[in-house]
């Protein structure tokens, strides 16, 4: 098995150890690997997928963030149907986007926001 150096925040360390012990894993490396299984299954699922569909994408990121998801989000107007904008505590947003049309290019969309490194969650969910 070869073996991969990762950085990872503290705050992302104890939320991997907070798995491991709830789920029994065994170690750090057996939930890296399961998360990274989890998110190969789940990228392919998503580059099978074709045609017009329906979808919701719900990000959480800072407030300081903002300029970072406008411009991201005027790339993609053609998709997005409706986008609701809430504050949460602590200087964070939740954004809400019903989005329609293209599948691949709602998957492009939440790609653009998880590949940014700026938001604390995305989440696409395609119907």
């Amino acid at each position: 098995m070869v073996i991969v150096s990762v950085s990872l925040s503290e705050k992302l360390l104890e939320e991997i150890d907070s798995i491991k012990n709830e789920m029994g894993f065994s170690g750090r490396s057996d939930v890296i690997r399961a998360s990274a299984r989890m998110l190969i299954a789940d990228n392919k699922e998503k580059s099978a997928m074709s045609g017009d569909t329906d979808s919701l994408l719900t990000l959480i990121h800072s407030q300081d963030v903002e300029d970072k998801v406008t411009e991201i989000k005027h790339d993609y107007e053609d998709i997005i149907s409706t986008q609701i904008h809430s504050h949460l505590k602590e200087h964070k947003c939740l954004e809400i986007f019903i989005l329609d049309g293209n599948v691949h290019r709602m998957y492009q969309l939440a790609k653009s926001f998880q590949t940014s490194r700026k938001m604390d969650y995305v989440k696409l969910t395609v119907v």
